[in-house]
């Protein structure tokens, strides 16, 4: 007989996500449902606004990738008055996000996905040297898994066991049938998910070097940036660069050697396509190389769709296919609607109670707070495996050495002879794979803007703002800010009216992959991933989680908060004078 169960709270993530599942006799997942229990009214809050305003609200979606809301919105409206910002600031735009991405992936691999790869009681077990040997398995140079190292986990991991409080790695699936790696390589991925702790500090000081601060960086505004003073200081790029240097060590010799160590250990799950979903990709492309226009330049990430992971077959983006339908989403209207034409108003009808006393969604009505993404009729996965299966089908020569060479280094660890097959990228273990990949590229090309950067303000060039008149190009006016954030495709859409917002949607990472079924009733990315799939124990659904971590999700961008019952959620007295 098969069972019904829920994963509520996915924790681990950025906001609130359900997971409901239908699972059959033979404990394999037959029907899923994803579903966002918060609402987001970012919208809503930005029409009537100035649209200069608008990065500086649009950020509060998230407090993980603000400065990617943040500079998408300053580019839809750079878009709608058409503004081609100066060299200086396309570099500095670039070495923030940059920042960001290596940020952002470390902490998924380590602090939100790792703990599904690994089991952190089994390092318990361990031989500290035996570990200090299989470190050299996989890395030349090791970093820092010294014996001594090693040995002091252990007992921090000890002690956190004899007294009961496991903290940060508590109620969890320790000991599951689904964790593959051995007790020495989970002491090795422990090590390193500590020092991750540490060192994640260095890749938010990357990012406010030329932003400010961290979060909510403040120096991006609608024609370039603000940082002039920070441009001209060669201390503080030599500053990014050495800071740059220390974490791209971490990538290079604990990150991709761990997840390598993963890929092998976990090979069988990414050969028979665990997680695959619907092998449809989109990159709305992202990291401009020159200064010909946002939507002309060359780009680290070129834009475009995979379809049926036709590599072959490289199909050219064209944003006014992008639309969102909310037949199964807690929205009013009937009939999907691109962006510049978006509504969002609501039509909560909640939950179903059954004869268990559980509540269910009702799955054959609206049932998620987040709207259904559609391109050119297709549903669509975005994120860091899109971008590299879009990379290597547009014919990308340098995405296409990453994911080869990261294919051929996995082939030699395991002993075929010649790479890994690159079919295996289309499964769970081969989306986490893909982070890793472009965290490396990423970190390398950055180097390479830092000392353009220099070598352009060296030259005489310190500008770092275009004029405009807004007076003269505000009155009526639409613009798109289309890139990539670490999670995927991120779309800012602006119309303004009479120099204000008039209507605005943003179509986040999460809105495309964590979306409800359409109104043709096709899925969304999270939950065609997990069909198929075979979860080990009902009671310890570890294979749902492992897969829908490997998004990364961000639901908190797709979604914000409300009260459905009306209720009044709390009182603010909000004193202006600066003396009390």
């Amino acid at each position: 007989m098969s069972k019904h169960i829920i994963v509520d709270p996915i924790t681990r993530i950025e906001g609130h996500l359900r997971i409901e599942a239908i699972i059959g006799d033979d404990n394999v997942i037959k029907d899923a449902y994803a579903s966002s229990t918060m609402f987001r009214g970012i919208e809503a809050i930005l029409k009537g606004r100035d649209p200069r305003d608008a990065g500086l609200l649009s950020m509060r979606i998230c407090g993980v990738c603000t400065g990617t809301h943040y500079q998408r919105s300053i580019e839809a409206v750079e878009d709608a008055f058409d503004i081609t910002i100066p060299k200086n600031a396309r570099i500095v735009r670039n070495l923030i996000q940059g920042a960001l991405y290596l940020h952002d992936h470390v902490v998924h691999f380590y602090h939100l996905h790792g703990l599904d790869w690994v089991d952190i009681t089994s390092a318990l077990k361990a031989d500290p040297q035996k570990a200090v040997e299989e470190s050299f398995k996989w890395s030349d140079t090791p970093y820092s898994v010294g014996k001594a190292d090693l040995i002091k986990v252990q007992q921090r991991l000890t002690k956190f066991v004899k007294e009961g409080r496991l903290g940060i790695f508590s109620n969890a699936y320790w000991g599951n049938k689904s964790y593959k790696l051995t007790p020495e390589q989970n002491l090795i991925a422990t090590a390193h998910y500590l020092q991750a702790l540490d060192l994640q500090r260095d890749a938010a000081k990357l990012m406010a070097i030329f932003g400010g601060k961290m979060p909510h960086p403040q120096s991006l505004i609608v024609g370039g940036v603000t940082c002039v003073q920070d441009i001209q200081n060669p201390a503080r790029i030599a500053l990014f660069k050495t800071l740059l240097k220390k974490f791209t060590d971490f990538i290079k010799t604990a990150y991709l050697p761990d997840l390598t160590m993963a890929g092998v250990a976990y090979v069988g799950e990414a050969l028979d396509g665990t997680g695959a979903g619907l092998k449809n990709f989109l990159s709305y492309g992202d990291f401009r190389l020159d200064d010909t226009g946002f939507y002309n330049s060359a780009l680290l990430f070129p834009s475009g769709v995979v379809l049926n992971g036709d590599i072959s077959n490289y199909i050219p983006f064209d944003q006014t296919k992008v639309v969102e339908d909310v037949t199964h989403s807690w929205y009013k209207g009937d009939k999907p609607l691109h962006p510049y034409e978006g509504k969002t108003d609501t039509n909560y009808t909640g939950l179903e109670k059954k004869d268990d006393g559980m509540s269910y969604l009702k799955t054959g009505e609206k049932y998620s707070w987040i709207k259904s993404p559609i391109y050119d009729d297709n549903r669509v996965e975005v994120g860091p495996l899109a971008r590299m299966v879009v990379g290597v089908a547009a014919g990308d020569k340098r995405i296409t050495k990453y994911v080869t060479g990261f294919l051929a280094l996995l082939g030699d660890k395991l002993g075929l002879g010649k790479p890994a097959p690159t079919a295996a990228l289309f499964s769970t273990v081969g989306r986490t794979a893909a982070r890793a990949i472009e965290t490396e590229l990423m970190a390398d090309v950055m180097f390479d803007w830092c000392d353009e950067l220099a070598s352009n303000v060296a030259s005489g060039d310190t500008s770092t703002w275009t004029e405009f008149d807004f007076d003269a190009v505000s009155k009526d006016a639409k613009g798109h800010g289309l890139a990539e954030a670490p999670r995927g495709g991120l779309g800012h859409w602006i119309n303004i009216k009479d120099g204000k917002i008039e209507n605005y949607q943003a179509v986040v990472p999460s809105t495309w992959n964590a979306a409800p079924r359409d109104h043709k009733n096709r899925m969304g990315a999270y939950e065609a991933a997990l069909i198929g799939t075979k979860v080990s124990n009902v009671d310890q659904p570890l294979e749902i989680l492992k897969t829908i971590h490997s998004f990364d999700p961000c639901i908190a961008c797709a979604v914000h908060i409300i009260d459905t019952k009306g209720k009044e959620l709390a009182q603010f007295k909000v004193s202006t004078n600066c003396a009390v």
